[in-house]
């Protein structure tokens, strides 16, 4: 038995007529019988009952079809998943970012366009929220790929998780401001203070340790971005609450990073994705790229 033939087959029930199917089939009609008659024989039944104006399935033959349609399907899958996996790619992906995350740490836009240059059939949808909103749509299937920042909660075990860069959380004053190293959390907490809003991961981070040590800061400013926050400690509007910074960074800036203490606090930037399910060859592909790009091909 052939998977042709039971393509064959398929065609004969859906037109009910040989010379039809033939037609659809680009074979001539005595040949079309002949590989439904071979078939009938390996199988020992008849599938197809011969009328003079129509075709129609035999008890058995209406017993096979939802088979023989269906390994049809799976040999095009299979052919379609070598196709996408050999350059021939389809279909969508939805990624979404954290703020900085595209551009800052990893040129993004570079990773993308060379991914659309490799792979043109691929539409990219781009979204930046939160990492608390991105955990839930890449969880809910809103989201193939996210970057996110870690607050340190317990993530669903259904996610996929690849740390991609670890940094200290420092507090960023004006260049002016401070001349000593470090400060301690319970004393930072006391500072009027600009942070990340709620739902990312520094700012989940830095909320956490406060709770467990029974602190209660005051939140003078929240801004979207890191950038923005050191313009606002630059110009002494309060004490940043920022991913670690160089000193030529921090220069740079206008402002002096100070290290947290008691506890020290490190922020986590990761890649996110559903495990267990299927999925889309390009979203596998894009997220090889991206570890790549982070520097984690190898992990």
């Amino acid at each position: 038995m052939e998977l042709r033939q039971l393509g064959y087959f398929v065609a004969v029930v859906e037109e009910k007529n040989f010379t039809r199917a033939a037609a659809r089939l680009h074979l001539t009609q005595p040949g079309l019988s002949s590989q439904i008659r071979r078939l009938e024989r390996e199988l020992g039944q008849p599938l197809l009952e011969r009328g003079t104006r129509t075709v129609t399935p035999t008890p058995v033959g209406a017993a096979v079809l939802p088979h023989a349609r269906a390994a049809i399907e799976s040999a095009e899958l299979v052919a379609r998943t070598v196709d996408e996996f050999t350059g021939l790619l389809r279909g969508r992906v939805r990624l979404g970012f954290v703020s900085g995350a595209a551009g800052e740490i990893v040129d993004l836009a570079r990773v993308l366009a060379e991914f659309h240059r490799d792979h043109p059939g691929v539409a990219i949808g781009l979204t930046e929220h939160t990492s608390e909103e991105m955990v839930a749509a890449v969880r809910h299937g809103q989201l193939d790929i996210a970057v996110i920042g870690l607050d340190g909660a317990e993530l669903d075990p259904g996610l996929g998780v690849d740390v991609v860069l670890e940094t200290p959380i420092v507090a960023a004053v004006a260049a002016d401001g401070a001349s000593r190293a470090a400060i301690g959390l319970a004393e930072l907490a006391g500072h009027r203070l600009i942070c990340l809003p709620p739902g990312t991961g520094i700012r989940g981070v830095f909320d956490r340790a406060c709770a467990t040590a029974g602190l209660t800061p005051e939140i003078a400013y929240e801004a979207a971005t890191p950038a923005l926050l050191l313009q606002l400690a630059a110009h002494g509007l309060g004490t940043a609450v920022v991913p670690g910074l160089s000193e030529a960074d921090a220069a740079a800036a206008g402002v002096r990073a100070l290290r947290v203490t008691d506890p020290e606090l490190r922020g986590s930037l990761a890649l996110i994705w559903r495990r267990g399910r299927p999925g889309n060859p390009a979203t596998a592909v894009l997220l090889g790229r991206l570890r790549t790009a982070f520097g984690r091909d190898g992990g």
